[in-house]
């Protein structure tokens, strides 16, 4: 008998893949954490040791219905998903990735682009939800600042993608806004990056966020 499907499927054992697992697997998901090393990606997923959390392979994290990929752009993240381009379509595709050059001084991507726009060009089967783009790994071990929780900005084309993806959030210690449509990932990118150069001039970094005052 097959085990039923996960809720979702993480890829990447980095710094955030692991951190993003545990998050959504402490909230009741369900969560495959899939790595090309799948004893590395069970190694971490038992260090995590948060029920509904397991490592495993990419195709099996792939296989959820929602899929949030913890690979930078310069690493390969387009080719990772496009050699397994079948397992996408009709499928969430939760994109949190910035396109830092490989010493993080400038970016990818032209300034009129972003790398969320870049996979739904890409992959036009799934559909694509900005999100997490501005939360540095360090946030997730200790999320809330002075007891309240910081930002995640979401951004999507589709309403319906973006309820779902909010739907999936439920109960992780954030608090969600809804930023647009895809392109404004643009805006977000470059903000992050701002930040990161700010954070790391006043010591803040990587544990440090937004939160919109009002």
């Amino acid at each position: 008998m097959n085990a039923p499907l996960p809720d979702l499927g993480i890829i990447g054992t980095g710094r955030m893949g692991p951190r993003l697992a545990a998050t959504f697997a402490r909230a009741g998901r369900t969560v495959v954490l899939g790595s090309r090393d799948p004893e590395r990606a069970r190694a971490a997923a038992a260090a995590a040791a948060v029920p509904g959390l397991r490592g495993g392979t990419i195709e099996e994290a792939l296989g959820a219905p929602a899929i949030l990929p913890a690979v930078f752009v310069r690493d390969g993240l387009v080719d990772l998903l496009d050699q397994r381009r079948p397992f996408l379509a009709g499928k969430l595709l939760i994109d949190i990735s910035n396109p830092f050059n490989d010493d993080y001084s400038d970016f990818l991507t032209p300034w009129d682009w972003s790398s969320a726009e870049e996979l739904a060009r890409r992959f036009p089967e799934a559909r694509i939800v900005g999100a997490f783009k501005n939360v540095f790994w360090g946030v997730f071990d200790a999320p809330e600042f002075d007891g309240a929780p910081s930002d995640v900005l979401v951004t999507g084309d589709a309403a319906a993608a973006k309820a779902e993806f909010l739907r999936l959030a439920e109960g992780t210690p954030f608090r969600y806004l809804d930023a647009g449509p895809l392109a404004e990932s643009r805006t977000i990118e470059r903000l992050t990056f701002i930040t990161s150069r700010a954070g790391r001039q006043i010591g803040a970094y990587p544990r440090m966020n937004w939160r919109l005052l009002g």
